[in-house]
C-alpha cells in the first residue's frame, strides 16, 4: 500500500509531466511553423503577405510544405484544389508538380479565385504544369470531371462532404485526398478537441471524420499538422 499522500504526489507528477509535454508540443509546432515560413521563398512570402492583408487569412507554412511534399511521395500529376483562399498551399502544390501535370483549382468565392487567377498568371510563364481555375461550387464543378482522372485532392474552407461524396469516382486507385483544418480551431470555441464545442464548423468536422474513417473504400488517418489534417488514401 501506499504511504498516505504518495498517489497524490505521484498523480500531481503526471499532471505535471501531461502539462510539461504540452507545453513542448506547443513550443514543436511554433518551430516547425517558424521553420516553414523562413524556407518559404520571396515570392510565396510575398503572396502570404498581400493575401493576409486582403482579407483573405494562409494558414500553415508547415502545412503547405507538406502538401507539396505529398505531391513529391505520390508522384502526383494531376491535383485538384478545393477553396482556393488557401492561395499559399495552392501554390506549393504547383511548385511540387516541378513543371508537369495539371492543377485545377476551385472556389465559389469571387475573391479566392481572384486571387488564385492572378497568382496563376504570373506563375504561368516559369511553369509548364497546366493551371486552371474554375470559379464554381464543389458540388456543381466535381460531377463534371473525369472519373479516375486524379492522384490527390485537398479540400479548404467549407467544401468538405461534397467534394467526398465525388473523391472515390475521381481518384485512382490509391489516390490521396486531404482535408485541411479538420479540427475546427479558427473559431476560438476549442473546435473538435472540445466536446462542448457544438459551432457548425465543428459539428461538420465531427461528421466528416466519422465519414471518411468509416468509409470502406478509404483508408484514413487524422494528423496534428497545421490546424489538422486529414488524410485518406483510395484503396
Amino acid at each position: 500500500m501506499h504511504p498516505p499522500g504518495a498517489r497524490t504526489r505521484e498523480d500531481m507528477k503526471e499532471r505535471i509531466m501531461d502539462r510539461t509535454q504540452y507545453t513542448n508540443l506547443a513550443k514543436a509546432w511554433e518551430f516547425t511553423e517558424e521553420h516553414a515560413r523562413e524556407r518559404e521563398s520571396d515570392a510565396l512570402t510575398d503572396t502570404r503577405t498581400a493575401a493576409d492583408e486582403s482579407g483573405q487569412l494562409q494558414g500553415s507554412a508547415a502545412q503547405a510544405r507538406l502538401l507539396g511534399m505529398l505531391v513529391r511521395i505520390t508522384g502526383a500529376a494531376s491535383v485538384i484544389a478545393v477553396g482556393t483562399g488557401s492561395l499559399v498551399e495552392t501554390l506549393q502544390l504547383a511548385h511540387a508538380l516541378d513543371n508537369k501535370g495539371l492543377l485545377t483549382a476551385v472556389d465559389s468565392t469571387a475573391q479566392g479565385i481572384a486571387l488564385i487567377r492572378k497568382a496563376f498568371a504570373e506563375l504561368q510563364d516559369e511553369t509548364d504544369t497546366t493551371l486552371r481555375a474554375v470559379n464554381a461550387p464543389a458540388s456543381v464543378f466535381l460531377p463534371r470531371l473525369n472519373a479516375n482522372d486524379y492522384d490527390l485532392i485537398v479540400v479548404a474552407g467549407e467544401n468538405y462532404a461534397a467534394t467526398f461524396a465525388q473523391a472515390s469516382r475521381l481518384l485512382r486507385v490509391h489516390g490521396v485526398i486531404v482535408f485541411t483544418d479538420v479540427l475546427a480551431l479558427e473559431d476560438g470555441q476549442g473546435g473538435v478537441i472540445n466536446p462542448a464545442d457544438r459551432s457548425d464548423k465543428a459539428i461538420a468536422m465531427r461528421e466528416l471524420l466519422t465519414t471518411v474513417e468509416d468509409d470502406e473504400g478509404f483508408e484514413s488517418t487524422l494528423t496534428p499538422d497545421g490546424t489538422g489534417l486529414l488524410i485518406a488514401y483510395k484503396k
